[in-house]
């Protein structure tokens, strides 16, 4: 694993952490800055969507961190 790799997997563990605390705006820089490491990282730039979405409208209290699609 090169360290560029080592540095994304720290920083999308770090943000994964926050979005799993339903942290949305905290974790969205987070993963921000996993794209500043590698900038196609898909599962990051997903996260971002997501957490995008969870700000404008939150997940139920009783979330368990699984996102819905609500489109195809």
């Amino acid at each position: 694993m090169t360290q560029q790799q080592l540095q994304l997997l720290e920083q999308y563990n770090k943000a994964l952490a926050l979005y799993k605390q339903r942290k949305f705006q905290e974790a969205l820089e987070e993963f921000k800055k996993a794209l500043q490491i590698v900038p196609d990282d898909g599962p990051s730039k997903l996260y971002v969507e997501r957490c995008l979405e969870y700000i404008k409208n939150p997940p139920p209290e009783d979330w368990d961190g699984v996102f819905v699609m609500k489109t195809k």
